[in-house]
């Protein structure tokens, strides 16, 4: 993968490639073939030498030169995505080449750790920290110029006894790990997890310290089951416990939480998600925990949908699921369900959690039981408009009637098909509601033919074969659907063991 440099012929910056060790390949952009599979980057150095050619030799305000030179660079295919797009500021005695904010900030930040100045370094750290929110190419731009370490220094300057310092030094680190997970080492990931053990009763510390966590975690398998090896689990568990009144916290324990149960990592080929769910339920009693924490929520449903949305990423063993109904917490789900229907995101997180516990059999009866088919059919109701509470609704009725017929009975009885189709008829453009519901539909009827004729009266065939036509993903579900419904349908015989072709 070569790196992008760029020559100015007059004010036309044109791209060349160093492959190897820094050779040049004579041939200008894009004609060379080798050229074409190179990652299209330059440097923020050489975007800033673009900007200030612009401004010094073509007379350019500095607003109208970055243009021109965001112009430039993106006509020839390169990415600017990790460069920030502005002048760099000449300090007021000028004695200094222009510098970027954020690395202004770093480097005063720098000198006041090195002087131990814990209140300079706190200005600075709030001007790192606003900087680094800007824009993820500021993030960039410092980690390239050496902020870890530098926050890594601030961060042990704070923690000889600085709290207000070391929330500070924590929310910089937050900050510039977002999206960057790679930045957290050994020593960051110790200081990181030995940090949250020493303050686990400041609900600030914990929150930030907790949002690091998190941000070192999200697509980074590696960081995951080390900070997992190094105890985090409790500490994550235990600061819902602790502070299961304080929002912040709660939120970002729960966050947390499911990014351990992730398997977002591209880079290798099989992560720990399922072992973490187990730890985090077995050994660190996760479900009691997120189960006790909605209690304190009652009127708080951003709080409650985190909280129901982690139970759901946990609910990953029968017998998890049926615990989740052993300490209480259907009865939570559905009354939330029942009561908190005007709150579109959490009744979505709700059926979430109601589909993924229901992968038990047992636990299948008990939600019939509690009376969570009505209400799951109210809410795709209430909610018609939302394709994503209309899939979530149609995928918990799903689960529900499998392989029961005396659920498919509740569920036909209390318009779960005629609230599938008016969904289906609503979201015709959304493959997920229309899988999801050709999938009810088969399983309301693979059981119970005598429901095939009432679903059919209500237009059915014709949604499902639209459904079919529209969506790829659709097709095998909706062939299974109109069979069972005993609709026509054309069965291919893809493979004939003829020659290895395909049958047409």
């Amino acid at each position: 993968m070569g790196s992008l440099t760029a020559r100015p012929p007059g004010n036309s910056w044109v791209l060349f490639s160093k492959v190897g060790l820094g050779a040049s390949v004579g041939h200008l952009w894009p004609h060379t073939e080798e050229l074409k599979m190179a990652s299209k980057r330059i440097t923020q150095e050489t975007f800033d030498a673009a900007v200030r050619e612009n401004i010094e030799e073509f007379e350019m305000g500095p607003e109208e030169a970055v243009k021109e030179a965001v112009k430039q660079f993106e006509s020839q295919g390169v990415d600017l995505s990790n460069i920030v797009k502005m002048t760099p500021k000449v300090s007021a005695d000028g004695a200094q080449e222009p510098i970027h904010d954020i690395l202004q900030a770093l480097d005063d930040l720098q000198e006041s750790v090195a002087h131990s100045h814990p209140q300079e370094a706190s200005a600075h750290l709030a001007r790192f920290c606003e900087q680094c929110k800007q824009h993820k190419a500021c993030r960039f731009l410092a980690a390239e110029k050496g902020a870890y370490p530098i926050l890594l220094a601030t961060w042990k300057l704070a923690a000889a006894g600085d709290p207000g310092l070391l929330i500070q030094a924590l929310n910089a680190l937050s900050a510039l790990t977002e999206g960057q997970p790679d930045l957290l080492d050994t020593q960051g990931l110790q200081l990181l997890v030995a940090t949250l053990a020493r303050n686990a009763d400041s609900a600030n510390v914990t929150s930030s310290g907790i949002r690091c966590v998190r941000h070192a975690c999200l697509k980074h398998e590696q960081n995951r089951q080390s900070l997992v090896k190094a105890g985090v689990l409790p500490l994550l568990t235990g600061a819902i416990s602790r502070h299961r009144h304080c929002a912040d916290v709660v939120r970002e324990a729960c966050w947390a939480l499911r990014v351990m149960t992730f398997d977002d990592d591209i880079r290798v080929p099989f992560g720990h998600a399922h072992d973490h769910a187990k730890m985090i339920v077995q050994e660190n009693g996760g479900l009691k925990v997120l189960i006790e924490a909605a209690k304190a929520f009652p009127d708080n449903p951003s709080i409650l949908s985190e909280l129901c949305s982690t139970l759901s990423r946990l609910a990953v063993r029968n017998e998890f699921c049926q615990e989740v109904v052993d300490l209480g917490g259907l009865n939570v789900l559905v009354a939330l369900l029942a009561d908190c229907n005007d709150h579109q995101d959490l009744v979505k997180q709700v059926l979430s959690a109601l589909r993924a516990i229901a992968g038990n059999d047992d636990v299948k009866d008990a939600i019939v039981r509690a009376g969570g088919t009505e209400s799951i059919v109210a809410a795709m109701t209430r909610h018609l408009a939302s394709p994503q509470v209309c899939e979530q609704s149609c995928a918990a009725l799903c689960v529900l009637a499998l392989r029961k017929p005396e659920n498919s009975r509740v569920i036909m009885e209390g318009g779960g098909a005629l609230a599938a189709l008016q969904a289906m008829k609503a979201h015709p453009q959304e493959a997920g509601v229309q899988k999801q519901a050709c999938m009810l539909i088969r399983n309301l009827v693979a059981r119970r033919q005598a429901f095939s004729q009432p679903i059919l009266d209500l237009g059915a065939e014709a949604l499902i074969s639209q459904a079919r036509a529209a969506h790829r993903d659709c097709e095998d579900v909706a062939k299974a659907a109109l069979r069972d419904l005993g609709c026509h349908v054309e069965l291919r015989e893809l493979w004939t063991g003829q020659k290895g072709n395909l049958a047409p």
